[in-house]
């Protein structure tokens, strides 16, 4: 799958790292796919979106974040505090 932006609108940048970071634990420990039988019956639930979905989602949605507040100045990020100066010559 290819990420359409589905948390870059309604969610801050908090709210997608809170995300990946529940995705990550479930697929760590084995929990994409929920199965459940009692030998005459079996049922299967799966998690609304996949989760190596929502990983990408929530790497689409962190990247788009970074580059709007490198666009308005506020970012974290080394370039934003680099300075180039240079003199013409005389």
């Amino acid at each position: 799958m290819s990420a359409k932006g589905l948390f870059t609108r309604g969610f801050t940048e908090g709210e997608v790292k809170q995300i990946q970071a529940t995705a990550k634990k479930m697929l760590l420990e084995g929990k994409t796919l929920m199965s459940w039988n009692d030998g005459s019956t079996s049922v299967s639930k799966q998690f609304a979106m996949p989760v190596a979905d929502v990983l990408d989602e929530c790497a689409y949605a962190l990247r788009y974040f970074e580059r709007q507040a490198q666009a308005s100045g506020t970012s974290d990020h080394p370039a934003s505090l680099s300075h180039v100066a240079w003199r013409l010559p005389h």
